[in-house]
């Protein structure tokens, strides 16, 4: 769980301050607009997305666990917006400061556990979809849901109940939240959850989404032109643009922190540049929150902008897409194994969540 604070090390202290008095402003604004259409967004979202007809998918749970994550996250910023539009002064206790702060940069990392499955889920329908129809009827979604959250429990409930995650006011004026910490926590508390964090929330994420995506791209080019494959290639570039505009910038910077904080960056310049592109990662990862109900509605809106929607079939022979006749299996759950082994089914291109 990656922290921030404004003297950067035992070594750089005495000769090296950083400053960046455009955060204040910065995140103020940037929380207010992510609150004020986050919210609504999500809520239609949430609305949407329980409907009866969506329930049935069984891969509209990441979607519904996404939309959650994102509107408790967007509940969380009021405090952030008064801590930073007052200079970074946290005046609501240590406790408060504890849950919210640890829980902002938990719903961070649950956000990009819920894509990253939404993307393989995705694949796995489109370039396996024998594995998918498989995997649907084990409820494997749900379980890895239920995984997900056991896991961000067991991380952040220690770190919740581990002690203080603020500073003593400076000079009785400020009191920080999840910033300025001491050299020895950083070392011995905090480090093991920036570590978590780089290897689980950027390095083992990125890695599913750079080689399930061209994997996708290319089936989906292979497929014949269809309001179906309008919707998938805009998807994958809604996945791509969130990537490449919140969470990739982020981790960079988180990275370049720690090394900063580990005393590998020493530089002062340069540790100032650190701090600033830090900080306004640190912002820009919350817009993702605002933009995903975009994910959701994007099949709708794709439907209502350019035809009827009409539920289109491709032919998937060992594993490939063909458009020529054969058998249709209309279960999606496995035959008894006297009819198996199946190679040719008809699948429809399941794109739409709504």
């Amino acid at each position: 769980m990656e922290t921030t604070e404004d003297t950067i090390s035992n070594v750089t202290t005495e000769k090296c301050s950083v400053q960046a008095d455009f955060q204040y402003g910065f995140f103020t604004v940037t929380y207010s607009l992510v609150f004020i259409l986050g919210l609504p967004g999500n809520a239609v979202a949430l609305y949407y997305l329980c409907k009866r007809r969506q329930r049935s998918r069984s891969s509209n749970v990441y979607f519904v666990n996404l939309s959650v994550v994102d509107s408790f996250f967007i509940c969380l910023l009021p405090f952030r917006i008064y801590y930073h539009n007052t200079g970074n002064n946290w005046i609501f206790g240590d406790v408060p400061c504890r849950i919210t702060g640890a829980l902002f940069y938990a719903n961070i990392y649950l956000s990009i556990g819920f894509f990253t499955c939404i993307s393989l889920d995705r694949y796995l329908a489109v370039v396996h979809p024998l594995m998918y129809m498989k995997l649907k009827c084990t409820r494997c979604s749900l379980i890895l849901t239920i995984v997900i959250w056991i896991i961000c429990s067991a991380i952040i409930l220690p770190l919740i109940l581990g002690g203080p995650l603020g500073s003593a006011p400076e000079n009785g004026t400020r009191t920080s939240c999840f910033e300025d910490f001491s050299t020895s926590m950083w070392q011995h508390r905090l480090a093991p959850y920036n570590i978590c964090a780089l290897i689980f929330g950027f390095l083992v994420p990125f890695t599913v989404v750079g080689v399930v995506i061209p994997s996708l791209a290319r089936r989906i080019c292979r497929m014949k032109s269809s309001i179906h494959r309008k919707v998938a290639l805009r998807i994958i570039v809604f996945i791509l643009v969130v990537c490449m505009v919140c969470f990739l910038p982020y981790h960079v910077s988180h990275l370049l922190h720690f090394m900063m904080r580990l005393d590998i960056i020493q530089d002062c310049a340069l540790a100032m540049h650190i701090y600033k592109l830090r900080r306004i990662t640190l912002a820009l990862v919350s817009v993702n929150s605002c933009l995903n109900p975009i994910l959701y509605f994007i099949p709708y809106l794709s439907r209502k902008l350019h035809a009827p929607y009409s539920k289109q079939t491709y032919n998937i022979q060992n594993g490939k897409p063909t458009d020529k006749a054969s058998p249709k299996i209309t279960s999606p759950c496995p035959l008894p194994s006297r009819l198996e082994p199946v190679t040719v089914v008809k699948a429809k291109v399941e794109w739409s969540v709504l």
